[in-house]
Parts: structure tokens; C-alpha cells; sequence
């Protein structure tokens, strides 16, 4: 066979019972895994767990949602991923202060990070000016605090 001849393309995105299948077991298969890392296994429960983040910027302030992936995952959250927490492990990428709103009606909370793009993105020569890894920075933390 030609190898750069083109293969015609099939007209099902996926096979009946085939790769969508095998990807909800490879799913289910990083989550036993990640419940089992988090319920004493290799390393400490992560907010990734239980959450997904989004971030923005303006000026020298990020702002980032940390959004639940379920009731029961934003009532943890909520108890235990505060601005304080927040704050120290972030250390000094944020030099002012933290605020941390609860927003029962979407089970998210959006942390505003004051003092935490090193002037802004037209200011700063930090290779992240936007703060758009800072999000991940807080989803990476630990959930307790004894883990951390």
C-alpha cells in the first residue's frame, strides 16, 4: 500500500460499541485511579478532583473560578478551599490579599488575587503575565490542609 495515499474516511465518527466505549473505561478507569491516589495511595487529593477552574485577568488582579463537579464536591470545597489556604499556596506569586466569593447558586468559588500579575500584563516581564496558569496552580493544591 501506498503510504501516502489518503484513506477514505469513514462516514460514523465512532464505531457502534467501539472507541467511545473504550474511552469512558479509560475515564473511569483515571478516576478509580485518582480516588484511590487521593484515599491514601501515592500522594494527597488534589481540588482537580473535584473541580475545574477558569481564570482571567485585569490589570495587576487575576480572577479564578474553581467550578464543582458536583453537590457533594462544592460542599468539600467550600469547607476547606479558603482565601487564606488560597493565599499560602500560592505564596508570593500573590503579593496583595485574597478574596474568596461563594457562589451557591452556580457551586463555584471565584478567588480574586490581588497584586498577582506583577503590574499587569503590559508591565510585567513574567513569562505568564495574564495569570492564565494560575488557575492550575490552585487546582494542583491540596485539598487538606494537612496534605499540603
Amino acid at each position: 500500500m501506498d503510504p501516502n495515499a489518503t484513506q477514505p474516511m469513514s462516514s460514523s465518527p465512532l464505531p457502534v460499541g467501539g472507541a467511545r466505549g473504550e474511552a469512558s473505561d479509560v475515564v473511569g478507569a483515571e478516576r478509580a485511579q485518582s480516588e484511590a491516589v487521593g484515599a491514601g495511595g501515592e500522594g494527597p487529593r488534589r481540588v482537580f478532583e473535584l473541580a475545574y477552574g477558569r481564570e482571567g485577568d485585569k490589570g495587576n488582579i487575576a480572577n479564578i473560578s474553581v467550578i464543582a463537579r458536583s453537590s457533594a464536591a462544592y460542599a468539600e470545597l467550600k469547607e476547606k478551599v479558603t482565601a487564606e489556604r488560597v493565599k499560602a499556596h500560592l505564596g508570593p506569586l500573590v503579593r496583595g490579599r485574597v478574596d474568596r466569593y461563594p457562589l451557591d447558586n452556580i457551586e463555584a468559588l471565584n478567588f480574586v488575587l490581588h497584586d498577582a500579575l506583577d503590574g499587569g500584563a503590559t508591565r510585567s516581564l513574567r513569562l505568564d503575565g495574564l495569570g492564565k496558569t494560575l488557575a492550575g496552580a490552585i487546582l494542583y493544591m491540596p485539598i487538606d490542609e494537612s496534605e499540603g
